[in-house]
C-alpha cells in the first residue's frame, strides 16, 4: 500500500520551508523592527545548567487584559506563531562566570548546557542567566540582549515535582482538536482557565510537611515555545508556583501531531530532570487526555525506587481509554509505585497529606480555592466561566 500520509506529511514539510522562506525575505525587506532575545527560565545544579530561549525580531505581542477583544488575542497569536525568527543567530550565553557560544537553529530557537569548572557557592533558588546577541547586527540599532534564570533546588527540598500543563494545569481541551484551537488562538492569559485548587495543591507541594522545603517544580508540555509567555502569564496570574517551562518547537507537519512526538519529547525531557538531581525523589502529575501514565511508566521503569507517586487527574470518558489507563496502574503497582487517579486536586492533595508529602493544614486551603475557582464563593475572583467542581467521587489509588 503507497504511504500516502508518510507523502503528504514530507509534502507538507516543504510547503512550510518553502513558505517560511518567502515570508522571511519578505518580511526582512521592509521590516526594520528591534531584535529581541527570550530567556526562558532554565534549571541546574552546582555543576551544570540548561538554558533555553529564542532570538527573533520584536513583534509586538502584548500582554493580555482583561478586557482583549477576540480579534486582538487572534493578532496576538498571529504574532507569536510568525515571529520571524533570527535563523542561525549567534549568541554568548554566560552563567556564574562562565561563558559560551551558542548557534540558534533556523527557528530562532537555541538551547544550550552549561558546565561550570568549578562547583558554584551560590545558594540562591533563582540565578540569573545572561544572553547577548551577536549576529546579526543591524546598523544603528543596539544589540539584543535578556537576562534569564536558572532554578537550583534549595537544599532543605525533600523531593521534585515534575507537571504536565495541557489539561492538568490549564484547562486546554488538548483531546478535542477543535476546542484546543480555539482556546489557544482566540483567548489570552487572562481567559485560560485553571483546574479548581490547582494552585493550592501545588503551592502545598512547593512548601511540604514543614511549610518551607522548597520544594522545586518542573512544567512539561508539548505546547510550543511560542506559548511560553502565554503559559507563564498564566501561571503568575493564577498564583501557580514558578518553576522552569518546558516546551517544544513549533511545526505544521503531521507528524507534530502524532503521539510519538509528544511523548518523545516529554520523555526526553524528564529523564533530563532525573539525571540532573539523582538524589531527589519525585512526584509525577498528569491527566488521560494524552500519554502522560505511559510516559510515566517508563520513567518508572527506568527510575527504579525514584518515584514517589504518580497523580493523573481523569479528564476523559472514554471508557476504552480509561481501561488502559487501570491496566497501567496494575503495572506500575507490581513495580512498586503508587498511582492515584483523581478527578480533582482535592483528592490527589487529601492523598499527598496523607503520606506526609505536604501538611494537613494545606487541605482547607485547597479545597477553599477549589470552590473559588470554580465559582461557588466569593472569596476570590473566580476564574473566567468558574471551572468544573467535579462529581465528588473519592480517588482511586493503586499500587
Amino acid at each position: 500500500m503507497k504511504n500516502w500520509l508518510g507523502d503528504l506529511d514530507s509534502l507538507l514539510s516543504e510547503l512550510n520551508t518553502s513558505v517560511r522562506g518567502v515570508a522571511r525575505a519578505v518580511r526582512s525587506a521592509f521590516d526594520d523592527g528591534p531584535f529581541q532575545i527570550l530567556a526562558y527560565r532554565g534549571y541546574g545544579n552546582a555543576r551544570v545548567a540548561y538554558i533555553h530561549g529564542r532570538a527573533q525580531e520584536n513583534r509586538g505581542a502584548t500582554k493580555s487584559g482583561d478586557k482583549d477583544s477576540t480579534l486582538q488575542n487572534l493578532l496576538n497569536t498571529y504574532r507569536r506563531a510568525d515571529s520571524n525568527p533570527l535563523a542561525h543567530a549567534q549568541l554568548v550565553v554566560e552563567y556564574e562566570h562562565t561563558s559560551c557560544a551558542v548557534k540558534a537553529d533556523d527557528e530562532g530557537f537555541f538551547t544550550t548546557r552549561i558546565d561550570l569548572p568549578t562547583a558554584a557557592k551560590n545558594t540562591n533558588e533563582w540565578n540569573e542567566y545572561r544572553v547577548d546577541l551577536i549576529e546579526p547586527a543591524r546598523p544603528g540599532v543596539d544589540r539584543a540582549k535578556c537576562m534569564g534564570e536558572i532554578l537550583v533546588p534549595a537544599p532543605t527540598a525533600r523531593f521534585g515535582v515534575i507537571s504536565d500543563i495541557d489539561d492538568t494545569v490549564i484547562q486546554s481541551r488538548v483531546s478535542n482538536f477543535l476546542l484546543a484551537a480555539r482556546t489557544v488562538m482566540l483567548g489570552n492569559a487572562r481567559t485560560r482557565l485553571p483546574f479548581p485548587g490547582v494552585a493550592g495543591f501545588y503551592q502545598a507541594l512547593r512548601d511540604g510537611a514543614t511549610g518551607d522545603e522548597k520544594n522545586p517544580i518542573f512544567y512539561v508540555s508539548s505546547s510550543p515555545w511560542n506559548l511560553y509567555d502565554v503559559i507563564s502569564e498564566f501561571m503568575d496570574i493564577q498564583k501557580i508556583p514558578r518553576g522552569p517551562i518546558l516546551l517544544r518547537d513549533w511545526d505544521i507537519s503531521l507528524s507534530s501531531l502524532s503521539s510519538n512526538r509528544h511523548f518523545d519529547h516529554k520523555g526526553v525531557a524528564l529523564r533530563n530532570i532525573m539525571h540532573t538531581y539523582p538524589e531527589l525523589p519525585f512526584i509525577l502529575i498528569g491527566d488521560t487526555s494524552q500519554h502522560d501514565p505511559e510516559i510515566y511508566r517508563q520513567i518508572v521503569s527506568e527510575f527504579p525506587d525514584r518515584i514517589k507517586a504518580i497523580y493523573i487527574r481523569d479528564v476523559t470518558q472514554n471508557d476504552e481509554r480509561k481501561a488502559s489507563v487501570m491496566k497501567l496502574a496494575e503495572e506500575l503497582s507490581a513495580a512498586h509505585a503508587v498511582l492515584v487517579l483523581s478527578e480533582d486536586t482535592l483528592g490527589a492533595a487529601t492523598h499527598a497529606a496523607e503520606q506526609g508529602w505536604i501538611s494537613r493544614d494545606a487541605l482547607p486551603n485547597v479545597h477553599a480555592e477549589k470552590r473559588a475557582d470554580a465559582g461557588q464563593d466569593e472569596s476570590k475572583v473566580a476564574a473566567p466561566d468558574g471551572g468544573t467542581s467535579g462529581t465528588g467521587a473519592g480517588p482511586t489509588v493503586i499500587g
